[in-house]
């Protein structure tokens, strides 16, 4: 892999700006947890796993930023900073994962100096990086053994190294397949109306040399039909406990898709993209964006101004519709609540 997305640098968290691809690569330098939450609100850096990895350098950064010796006022400080990197986007659980691992930290510590306390904070904003690339490499060769050489596979938005630590969850599957001397295709939807597949994916399959064909969002129940997929592989912003999945809108959609053509239909994700707390995905928050995004490609309106937008960033697929869940721990088959318990003995 030729770049990285996020990275702590002179006491500076320095970000990929992920809008400016596939033209150019722009690198954002920022110093405060109140940047890194615009910088995550504005897709800057995106993927669920990488946003959560963003926030806890934010709070490296919010810590590192206080002034004063009251562990009270700290405390109160970095709960404030919490609260802003949580609002930054609502759907993903990795960011609330990840903020509520920060949170344990300085609130277990009190009595110590805060230096000390700001040092444990960026040591494990550091370790949450690490461990992704870890649960990237682990997820990518378990879920290569289910791929024979010679398939064709269909993804999904950007589940790669621009949404990770590591080499990505969806993608490192492709990646590590291709490691392993198996031949694969990857069908890539444009993804609108973000465009992260024809921008990210797109551009991330071209840097690593992966076989690939991009194809408009609407094209796959088409190519389905005429036989050209053998299974499909997308990520998550949030699996909870039945198994039902947040990921990118049109998800849901491709898995329909699936089902009716009996094509096995995968999702890939880690530990931290796990929801236990919530039953089904009936009550997972569904973040809106902006109508901009949807009327507008690159700055260039596409709509008329006036025109009424309906934007949800994700949607659910039902479990049902799942084939497994494949994690670091081993694929999850239905049912999911009784698999993902054994896998994580929750």
């Amino acid at each position: 892999m030729h770049f990285k997305n996020i990275l702590w640098e002179n006491d500076k968290v320095i970000i990929l700006d992920q809008r400016c691809l596939p033209e150019k690569e722009v690198y954002h330098t920022y110093q405060s947890a109140e940047e890194i939450a615009r910088s995550i609100r504005d897709m800057e850096i995106r993927g669920a796993p990488a946003i959560g990895i963003a926030g806890a350098y934010g709070m490296a950064l919010a810590a590192q930023n206080y002034p004063g010796n009251s562990f009270q006022e700290f405390c109160e400080t970095l709960d404030q900073a919490v609260k802003i990197l949580a609002a930054s986007r609502p759907t993903a659980v990795n960011l609330k994962w990840s903020l509520a691992r920060i949170q344990r930290i300085y609130h277990s510590s009190q009595g110590q100096d805060i230096s000390v306390i700001q040092k444990k904070i960026l040591e494990e904003a550091h370790q949450i990086l690490s461990e992704d690339k870890d649960l990237c490499e682990k997820i990518g060769r378990i879920g290569a053994s289910e791929l024979e050489s010679g398939v064709n596979v269909l993804t999904y938005c950007n589940t790669g190294a621009l949404a990770t630590g590591g080499w990505g969850t969806a993608l490192a599957v492709f990646y590590y397949a291709v490691a392993d001397k198996k031949k694969i295709h990857v069908y890539v939807p444009e993804t609108r109306p973000y465009l992260q597949g024809a921008r990210l994916t797109s551009w991330e399959l071209d840097k690593n040399k992966i076989p690939h064909t991009l194809i408009t969002d609407n094209m796959c129940a088409f190519l389905m039909k005429k036989k050209e997929i053998h299974s499909v592989w997308v990520g998550a912003d949030r699996i909870v406990a039945n198994g039902d999945v947040a990921n990118k809108v049109g998800t849901y959609a491709l898995a329909l898709l699936a089902k009716y053509h009996q094509i096995p239909f995968y999702v890939a994700a880690p530990y931290s993209t796990i929801d236990m707390e919530i039953s089904s995905g009936q009550e997972i928050p569904i973040e809106e964006r902006p109508a901009l995004e949807m009327k507008s490609i690159q700055g260039k309106m596409i709509a008329p101004e006036e025109t009424p937008v309906w934007n949800p960033a994700f949607d659910i697929t039902p479990h049902d519709l799942i084939t497994a869940i494949v994690t670091e721990k081993g694929f999850a088959y239905p049912s999911f609540y009784q698999s993902l318990k054994e896998l994580y003995r929750v």
